[in-house]
């Protein structure tokens, strides 16, 4: 089998606190790994116009990530489009997060390479060997427990969370967690508001915020009165996280 390399990534552990032996579990991108391509999801897309967010500012940070939207456009790239046996929130979360220079994984270690991070050893990323796909539910879990040291940070309110998007550029997540192990939760970036596109809100407080997603339904942008999915009967738990 053909080895998969870590790709070269400007993510670095932003948590002085965090274990620095354990590093972002990133695959080479891959040519079938484009927006007009069902395959090799759990790759990097292969695409040089797409932009990455500019972190020389918040203005060029909201500038950047409204770019990064249009372009990867979830509502019609095939990339993300739902099948009969599956939907791609996971992949799309990671694309924007990947693009926005935030880590959010798509694969992570198996239990075996975080042993041998941590004893010191080098892990190259190798697809069903060092590295197996993680799905929402398990992000939901990533981001607790692996997540502060990669620079995400938890919070409770979505009003806050929505305007520190706004103001600093920074990037928002849903995460919820499944009731019935093995079926899906969902994923979803919280994004900045626009003149045009706006999130919820109940006597000037955000209730529903701005996001984009893939799923069920395909949205670049949306924000509905009482659409708050995380608290579906369906889900076990929910976590709201933030990374500038």
């Amino acid at each position: 089998m053909k080895k998969e390399t870590t790709a070269t990534h400007p993510i670095v552990l932003e948590d002085p606190t965090s274990d620095r032996r354990i590093k972002p579990a990133h695959l080479l991108p891959s040519p079938d790994s484009r927006l007009d391509s069902m395959l090799d999801k759990a790759h990097p897309i292969s695409d040089k116009s797409i932009p990455y967010r500019d972190l020389t500012s918040p203005e060029t940070k909201r500038e950047s990530i409204q770019r990064l939207i249009d372009k990867l456009d979830v509502k019609h790239s095939l990339r993300y489009q739902r099948t009969p046996e599956d939907t791609y929130c996971n992949v799309y979360s990671y694309d924007y997060c990947y693009f926005s220079q935030v880590y959010l994984p798509t694969v992570w270690w198996t239990e075996e390479s975080i042993e041998k991070l941590l004893a010191g050893e080098e892990v190259e990323a190798v697809f069903e060997e060092t590295v197996d796909r993680i799905y929402s539910s398990a992000i939901h879990d990533w981001l607790s427990e692996w997540g502060p040291g990669f620079g995400w940070k938890q919070m409770t309110d979505l009003d806050e969370i929505q305007r520190k998007v706004n103001e600093e550029g920074g990037v928002g997540i849903i995460c919820a967690k499944r009731k019935i192990k093995g079926l899906s939760g969902h994923i979803v970036p919280i994004v900045p508001e626009t003149h045009l596109k706006k999130a919820y809100r109940e006597n000037g407080v955000v209730k529903y915020p701005l996001q984009s997603q893939a799923g069920k339904l395909n949205y670049n942008y949306f924000a509905k009165a009482r659409k708050d999915w995380w608290n579906h009967e369906r889900y076990s738990s929910h976590v709201f996280f933030y990374h500038a």
